[in-house]
């Protein structure tokens, strides 16, 4: 694609999905924060800010620092997860982290840790009484050229990462919205364009340094604390505060790419085209795609990436035969195809997930449920900036047995092929939240039943798609669960991270 041709194509994309406001899938804690006396634990929170800005200065910020306090407080991508924290961290270093949390431990003051805050749920990623911990400043991408790895700090964005290694005609299994931190999504597990080829970008990971609840910093890999390193796969913030990152590179530069749009009375045709290639014996790996199903905006975007420089390949077969009203295609990085994509520029957001089994007779079912006048739809496209979208991403079953060569992950992920399939609403007015939140989680019930009576549910919950009121570790399955309290027991005794950081998927008990 030339350079005329690729700012045509991405002018095309930014106007497409920004006016039907869809968005690829994004990382709302209704209730869950710290809960002892109000009074007593907020005065505890404030002397502890002061005896923290004693110490680390110009690291702490507080509300009386009005502009820059407001400015990371409400940093966070989706306004449900605007909150006041007590005070502000801002490390510049790992020994002010150690400092941190060895002070926040010793106060039994509770603490938020925000990577990119690309979640909506409320307190995943910031803090009303306590301190929250902004990783802003640990943002560096280093790349080794000999051994073909990329460390990169948990407070980066993807977009910095990709940038960083373009220069090496590399990339790596990473996220696909470029303003997202990499710390967030790791720790969830991450779901990429290359996942198919070689699992969750948690499964890619061969080093993570990290801080734990005692203040000492540890690595964690396949030789040393390996417990510890399964357990980060998919674990959520339950065992420390990440400071590196390790993983490797692949050497993918050129890809093809095609953003197709169809009216909303040809979905039952895109979402019987998906089963065709979901179920395709031999799947080519290189193959992705992403289906947006814009309920709220009678439309359909389908995003289709192919990870070398080929046309129009085989993989893709069953949607050709269908009639796009816009199409654009091209050859391109793969950092440029992900840059088309821009965020909605819609304030307020809350999601849910499921997972299934392809399924003929399911995916009609879904595709009549997400019409206008199913009443959650309706609801929710009535209200201002009212936008609802079902995204299907695909999975491979070769993407749990990457894991499993990987070393395996805490996520007990079957070798099936399976969809995950989120449901993402989007509005203006925080007055009309909880109508938001009550018609997106009837309309999750709704599909859950569907998949159970056609008997293709799975007990799996993807994290970084998942809502706060979703339990995803307990999807892992009892072994997983108990596994995991016994490393916690090791790392952290005192379920620092799981009682002291409300915030984020807790482990069950």
């Amino acid at each position: 694609m030339d350079k005329n041709s690729y700012s045509i194509f991405s002018r095309f994309i930014m106007v497409s999905i920004g006016l039907l406001a869809v968005a690829l899938p994004f990382l709302y804690r209704l209730t869950i924060g710290y809960s002892g006396n109000g009074t007593s634990a907020s005065a505890s929170a404030n002397a502890t800010c002061e005896q923290l800005s004693s110490l680390l200065g110009a690291v702490i910020i507080l509300p009386s620092d009005a502009q820059q306090y407001t400015t990371l407080s409400d940093e966070n991508w989706s306004q449900t997860a605007w909150k006041q924290p007590s005070c502000i961290a801002l490390p510049a270093c790992t020994s002010d982290l150690q400092q941190l949390i060895k002070t926040l431990v010793a106060q039994n003051v509770p603490f938020a840790i925000r990577s990119g805050g690309h979640s909506p749920n409320p307190f995943d990623a910031n803090i009303d009484t306590g301190v929250l911990i902004a990783m802003d400043n640990f943002n560096t991408v280093t790349y080794n050229t000999a051994q073909r790895l990329a460390s990169f700090a948990p407070g980066a964005r993807w977009n910095t990462v990709y940038t960083a290694l373009d220069p090496y005609n590399v990339t790596l299994v990473g996220g696909r919205v470029m303003d997202v931190g990499v710390g967030g999504l790791t720790l969830g597990s991450g779901l990429s364009y290359l996942s198919d080829l070689y699992g969750l970008v948690c499964d890619n990971v061969v080093n993570y340094e990290v801080v734990l609840a005692d203040g000492s910093v540890v690595d964690a890999n396949s030789r040393n604390n390996a417990d510890l390193f399964w357990a980060l796969k998919g674990g959520s913030n339950n065992f420390g505060i990440l400071t590196k990152i390790t993983t490797p590179t692949y050497p993918i530069s050129q890809v093809w790419g095609s953003v197709r749009i169809f009216t909303a009375d040809q979905m039952p045709k895109v979402v019987q085209a998906l089963y065709e290639y979901q179920t395709t014996p031999e799947k080519d790996l290189y193959a992705n795609m992403v289906l947006n199903l814009a309920a709220s905006n009678s439309s359909v975007i389908l995003t289709l990436v192919y990870l070398k420089p080929v046309d129009s390949p085989e993989a893709f077969a069953p949607f050709y035969g269908l009639t796009p009203v816009q199409q654009q295609t091209g050859l391109m990085t793969l950092h440029q195809l992900m840059a088309l994509f821009p965020l909605p520029a819609l304030p307020r957001w809350t999601w849910y997930t499921n997972t299934f089994e392809p399924n003929s007779d399911l995916y009609a079912q879904i595709s009549s449920l997400l019409t206008a006048t199913t009443p959650e739809v309706a609801t929710i496209s009535a209200l201002q900036g009212g936008t609802l979208v079902g995204t299907a991403q695909p999975i491979n079953a070769n993407v749990a047995l990457a894991g499993e060569a990987g070393g395996g992950n805490t996520l007990n992920l079957q070798p099936i092929n399976q969809t995950w399939f989120s449901l993402n609403a989007a509005w203006w007015n925080a007055d009309d939240d909880i109508i938001a939140y009550a018609a997106i989680k009837s309309l999750h019930a709704k599909i859950e039943a569907l998949a159970e009576h056609a008997a293709a549910n799975l007990q799996y919950i993807f994290m970084n798609d998942a809502n706060i009121n979703q339990s995803v570790i307990s999807s892992y399955g009892d072994e997983n669960v108990q596994r995991l309290h016994a490393i916690q027991k090791v790392y952290d005794p005192q379920l620092v991270f799981q009682k002291l950081v409300t915030g984020g998927q807790k482990i069950p008990a």
